[in-house]
C-alpha cells in the first residue's frame, strides 16, 4: 500500500514538473515569435533653414478683356468663332439697332429744323442791326432780335448734341475689337438678348502670357518682385525660369492667399496656352523663421506622413517602445518637408523609416 502511494506521488512530481517545462517553453516560443522592427527616429523642430516654396498657378494672358455692349437688344450677327485672330478696330459682333435708328431719323430732323430757325434769327438780327444802326429800329427791338437768334443757336447745339448720342449709341451696337489678339471664349449666340455689361465675348491679346499662383500668407513675406521661379508645365513638357512681376498686398477677396504673376519668357510663349497648370518652385527664398511658441509650423519629411483614404498622420514612439499611429493636420509643402499644422507637438520623436511595415502598437527598435 505505501508502496502504491509512493508511486502515485512520483507519478504526480513527474507530471507538474512536464507541463511546467512546455508551459515555459510555450512562453518563450511566444516571446521569441515577437520580433522588434528597425526604425529611424525624427524630432519634430521649427524650420529655421533655407528652404525652396513650392506652388501651383495656371497660365492666363496678361491682358484679356471681356467685350460687352451698352445697349439692350438681340444679337444679331457674330463675326468671330473662338480661336480666330482678330485685329484691333475690327468688327466682333452687332445688335439690332432699329429702334436706335428710329431715334437718330428724329433727332436727324430736329437738327434741320434748329438749323432753319437759326437761319431765320440770323436774318431778322442782321436786318435789326442795320435799321439800328440807320436809327429805324429801337435798342430794345434789337435787343429781343438778338436773344432770339443767341436761342435758336442754342436750340441747334441742343439738337446736335441729341445727334451726337444717337451716334455713340449706334457705336455700341457694332462692337470692335478694343486690340489685336485671340477669341478665347464666346458667351452668347446669336438672337440671345444682350444686356448692358453682358459679356459676349473673351479677347486675349497674343504673346504676352504670364502665371497666376497664390502664395500663402506665411510665405509671402519671404517673395520679393524679381526673384527667379523655377516653372514646369507637364501639359506642354516644358521646363524654364521666369520672374515674380507682381505681388498681390492684399488678400481679402482671396481667402488668405496673395496673388502673385510670374512671367513666361517669349522662347516658350508660343509652346503654351491659356489654362495650363504650372508648378512653381521658387528659388533663392529667405530664411524662413518660423512660430517657435507653437507646433502649427513644425516641418517633417514628406516620406514620413501615412495617407490612409481621406486622413494622413505620422507614426511616433508609445509606451514600452512600440508605434503609435497619430492623425495629423498637414500644411504647405517646402521642397522635401511638409508643415504639420495640428496633432504633433514640438520636440516629439517620430518615426522616419522602418525596415518593416509598422502598426499601431509594433515593437520597435530604435537604430
Amino acid at each position: 500500500m505505501k508502496y502504491k502511494n509512493k508511486l502515485a506521488l512520483i507519478s504526480v512530481l513527474i507530471l507538474s514538473i512536464f507541463t511546467f517545462s512546455c508551459a515555459s517553453k510555450e512562453t518563450k516560443n511566444t516571446e521569441d515569435n515577437t520580433t522588434s522592427i528597425n526604425v529611424i527616429l525624427g524630432k519634430s523642430a521649427v524650420n529655421t533653414k533655407t528652404v525652396n516654396m513650392e506652388l501651383t498657378g495656371q497660365v492666363e494672358s496678361a491682358h484679356a478683356s471681356n467685350i460687352a455692349t451698352r445697349i439692350m437688344g438681340y444679337v444679331t450677327k457674330i463675326y468671330v468663332k473662338v480661336g480666330d485672330k482678330v485685329n484691333a478696330g475690327q468688327l466682333l459682333f452687332s445688335i439690332n439697332s432699329t429702334d436706335i435708328l428710329a431715334k437718330k431719323g428724329q433727332v436727324d430732323a430736329s437738327v434741320r429744323q434748329a438749323e432753319a430757325a437759326l437761319h431765320v434769327a440770323q436774318k431778322d438780327f442782321d436786318r435789326y442791326t442795320v435799321l439800328y444802326k440807320q436809327a429805324s429800329a429801337s435798342a430794345k427791338e434789337l435787343e429781343q432780335v438778338n436773344l432770339q437768334y443767341q436761342s435758336a443757336k442754342s436750340g441747334v447745339d441742343a439738337a446736335k448734341s441729341m445727334q451726337a448720342e444717337v451716334i455713340a449709341q449706334l457705336t455700341y451696337a457694332n462692337v470692335v475689337a478694343p486690340f489685336s489678339g485671340v477669341i478665347t471664349q464666346k458667351l452668347a449666340d446669336e438672337g440671345s438678348l444682350a444686356n448692358p455689361g453682358m459679356p459676349i465675348l473673351t479677347i486675349e491679346q497674343s504673346g504676352t502670357l504670364q502665371i497666376s499662383a497664390m502664395a500663402p500668407e506665411n510665405s509671402i513675406a519671404n517673395l520679393k518682385l524679381g526673384e527667379n521661379a523655377a516653372v514646369t508645365i507637364s501639359a506642354a513638357n516644358i521646363n524654364f525660369i521666369g520672374k515674380i512681376t507682381q505681388i498681390n498686398p492684399s488678400s481679402q477677396l482671396t481667402g488668405g492667399q496673395y496673388i502673385i504673376k510670374v512671367s513666361i519668357p517669349n522662347t516658350v510663349s508660343n509652346k503654351v496656352l491659356a489654362g495650363m497648370y504650372a508648378n512653381l518652385l521658387i528659388q533663392n527664398s529667405k530664411t524662413v523663421k518660423l512660430d517657435t511658441n507653437s507646433y502649427k509650423n513644425l516641418l517633417v519629411p514628406a516620406s514620413a506622413i501615412i495617407y490612409r483614404d481621406q486622413l494622413t498622420g505620422i507614426y511616433t514612439v508609445g509606451s514600452q517602445n512600440t508605434a503609435l499611429l497619430r492623425w495629423v493636420r498637414l500644411g504647405n509643402n517646402f521642397g522635401n518637408n511638409i508643415e504639420v499644422l495640428s496633432g504633433l507637438a514640438k520636440e516629439e520623436s517620430y518615426i522616419i523609416s522602418a525596415d518593416g511595415k509598422l502598426f499601431n502598437g509594433a515593437k520597435i527598435k530604435i537604430k
